[in-house]
This record gives structure tokens, C-alpha cells and sequence, in this order.
């Protein structure tokens, strides 16, 4: 009986903690929604001021764009919330159940406890001090049956206890019962949220589109965008030259190590497993299933503006929400937000090559993240230009051709 209540009275002071601990991360969790909450309020009134004047305007359009992404890490956050809060609930009706059955079993045994002590205690308790050999031996008697005394009193005052553990954890349950409604209300409030401003982009680029001075305002911008992505390659390939160089020096200095002390050299592993890059060329896979080439690589007459720009990639037409796959196994390098290219992801692969997907309308990766040939990326969106995913190949700083990389269609 001594060995159950000290397990549960252990158990018990495990509980408590295992409960805050939970309730503090979502109260973290809660604090970064609220952060996102107030950046969308934020683009929300720039955005209201802007409308205000009746011309479409690239900045509103990027405006727009900024806004639906923090809507979707909102979305994203208010799920692991609710996944949470559904956890804590799991775990608080388990704690709730084992107080249940252990208060039960402490009741059921203490009434009986009591119905003995009722009928047979203080003739017992008479009878046990007579019988005392000695007077030493009576004096520890009566202090055995008054500790046993003090005991019974503590037992009770423990089942109290308990027992109010037990009202405090279910109050608990409800408290969070009533907050997972209220994530669930404010995630579907959040989608329809995010449906309007979806309509409303379409509006202004629709807009934009028929409009002569900001579309060659779009074309500038885009040029300006392409030699900013361009800065972006170029420091992950100087990133990754300055890691592969503090690699190599510390694999020498291991080397040396060994020698120094006389030790069988170790086999280095390679630094990059997997096929190489460079045996893929006209065999990669294409990012997305269907979809024609709309935009080649290299210089583009606009069909409109008849200005030249350069394309420093391939857009291939397609329906906005396709998915988006890795052309190859390789690692995530950047997620980044850029005008004209929108949402965008590099992968790192093998041999100091890299591939953008670009315009993209919903991200499924995180940076540093591992990936696959054919490992969904994201989904693609919309662009001035229409529905398209933008894709690029990189060799080290130099950009390459995508359709001398890609695989035939059908094969």
C-alpha cells in the first residue's frame, strides 16, 4: 500500500510540470501567430491606401503577395497549434484517468481500513498494549500506534488533495477544449481570408496587364530582380567554396594528426554522395508534369512592348497550384521572396550546381532540408506573364540553358 502511494504521489509531482511545459510552448506559439497576425494588419492598411488610388501599382501587387504569405504561415501555424493543443488534451485525459483509478483504489482501501479500525481497533489497540513485555516495550507500542494514527490522518489528507489535482486538471480540459474551438474558428476565418486576397491579386494583375506603363515599369524591374538572383547564387556558391575549404584543411589536420601519432589513415567519406549533376544533363526529369515552354532561355522580344529582355531561365505555362518537384537529389539552399520572381526555391546539388523554381504560390520545404529527385517543392502560382513556374540551372556562377538539361517530353 506505502509502495503504490509513493509511485503515485511521484507520478504526481511529474504531472504539473509535463502540463506547464506544454502549456508554455503553446503560449509561444501563440505569441509568434500574434506577431504574424500584427505584419498582415500592417500590409493590410498600406494596402487600403494604396486602392485608394484608382491606378494599378506593382508595389500593391507586392503588397498582395507578402500578405498571402504571412496568411499562409498564420495557416501553418495556427495547425501546429491546434495538433498541440490536441496533444495537451491527450495527454491531461490520461492524467485524469490514472488519478481516477488511483483515488479509486486509495478510497476503496481506506474504507475498508476504517470499517476494520471501527470494529476491531481499540480492542485491538488495547489488547497490542497489554500484551507489552516490558515497560520499554509498551512506550514503543504507543508510539507505533500513534505514528500509525498520524499515518491514517495523512492518507486522508492526501486523498484530499488529490482529488482537488483532479478537479484542477479537468478544469484544465475544458480551458483547452475551449481554445482548440477557437483555433479551429480562426483557421477557417484565415482561408477565406486568404480565397479574397487571392481574388483581389487576380484583379490587380489583370490590371497590370493591360496597362502599357507599368508593364515596361514590370519589364525594368525584372531586370533589376534577375541580377539581384544572380547576387544570390553567386554568395551560396562563395558560401559553399569557404565550407568545402574549412572542410579539407580540417581533413588535413586529422591527417596530420594520425601521422603524427603513428595511426592507420582513415578512409575520408566523399563530400557529396549521389549521382553526380553533370551526368544529368538531357536527362533531368521536369519540374512539373504537363506545360509548354513559353519563354526560352536568352534574350525575349516582349510580344507587346517589343523591348528585349534577357531570361535567365525558362517559363514553362502552367496551371496555378500544379506541383512543383526536384528535378534532382540534392539540399534546400534559400527560400527567398523576390518582385517579379515571387516565392522561390534553390536546391543545392552535387558538383556546385543549382536549379530556382520561382513563382511560386505554396513552399512545402524548409531551408536545409534534404531532398529527392522528385520530392514535391511547392505549388506553382501566377505572375504578370500568367500561370508559370520559372526555372533556372545554375554551374557554379554561370547560368545554363534548362532545355539542353532537361530530358525530352515522354521520355
Amino acid at each position: 500500500m506505502n509502495k503504490l502511494l509513493s509511485v503515485l504521489f511521484a507520478f504526481l509531482l511529474i504531472v504539473p510540470s509535463m502540463v506547464n511545459g506544454g502549456s508554455q510552448d503553446i503560449k509561444k506559439k501563440q505569441r509568434a501567430l500574434e506577431q504574424l497576425r500584427k505584419e498582415i494588419d500592417e500590409y493590410e492598411t498600406r494596402i487600403r491606401e494604396s486602392e485608394k488610388k484608382e491606378k494599378a501599382t506593382l508595389e500593391r501587387l507586392d503588397d498582395y503577395e507578402k500578405q498571402s504569405n504571412l496568411v499562409r504561415s498564420l495557416l501553418s501555424g495556427l495547425v501546429d497549434e491546434e495538433e498541440q493543443l490536441q496533444a495537451s488534451i491527450a495527454l491531461a485525459s490520461d492524467n485524469i484517468t490514472f488519478l481516477e483509478k488511483q483515488i479509486s483504489f486509495l478510497k476503496l482501501h481506506y474504507a475498508k481500513y476504517v470499517t476494520a479500525v471501527y470494529k476491531f481497533g481499540r480492542v485491538y489497540d488495547l489488547e497490542t498494549l497489554l500484551s507489552s513485555n516490558s515497560i520499554n516495550q509498551l512506550y514503543i507500542r504507543i508510539e507505533y500506534l500513534k505514528r500509525f494514527s498520524e499515518q491514517r490522518q495523512r492518507d486522508l489528507q492526501k486523498i484530499q488533495e488529490k482529488r482537488q489535482i483532479l478537479e484542477t486538471e479537468k478544469a484544465d480540459l475544458e480551458q483547452k477544449l475551449d481554445e482548440q474551438r477557437d483555433v479551429i474558428s480562426s483557421k477557417e476565418k484565415e482561408k477565406e481570408f486568404l480565397d479574397y486576397k487571392k481574388k483581389k491579386r487576380a484583379q490587380v494583375l489583370r490590371a497590370i496587364r493591360k496597362d502599357k506603363a507599368t508593364m515596361k515599369k514590370a519589364l525594368v524591374r525584372k531586370n533589376h530582380a534577375a541580377e539581384e538572383l544572380e547576387g544570390l547564387i553567386t554568395d551560396l556558391v562563395e558560401k559553399e567554396r569557404i565550407r568545402k575549404e574549412h572542410e579539407a584543411e580540417l581533413a588535413r589536420e586529422r591527417s596530420a594528426e594520425r601521422e603524427r601519432l603513428k595511426l592507420k589513415p582513415v578512409e575520408e567519406p566523399p563530400t557529396e554522395p549521389g549521382i553526380p549533376f553533370q551526368s544529368l544533363k538531357g536527362k533531368l526529369p521536369w519540374p512539373v508534369a504537363t506545360g509548354a515552354v513559353v519563354a526560352h532561355f536568352g534574350n525575349q522580344v516582349h510580344p507587346v512592348l517589343k523591348t528585349i529582355t534577357q531570361n535567365t531561365g525558362i517559363d514553362i505555362a502552367i496551371k496555378s497550384g500544379s506541383t512543383v518537384k526536384s528535378v534532382a537529389d540534392g539540399e534546400v539552399a534559400m527560400i527567398h521572396w523576390l518582385p517579379s520572381y515571387g516565392n522561390l526555391v534553390i536546391l543545392r546539388h552535387p558538383g556546385g550546381f543549382h536549379t530556382v523554381y520561382a513563382h511560386l504560390s505554396e513552399i512545402s520545404v524548409a531551408e536545409g532540408q534534404t531532398v529527392s529527385k522528385g520530392t514535391v517543392i511547392g505549388k506553382s502560382g501566377e505572375s504578370i506573364g500568367g500561370s508559370l513556374l520559372h526555372f533556372e540551372v545554375w554551374k557554379e556562377k554561370e547560368k545554363q540553358n534548362p532545355e539542353s538539361w532537361l530530358s525530352r517530353r515522354g521520355e
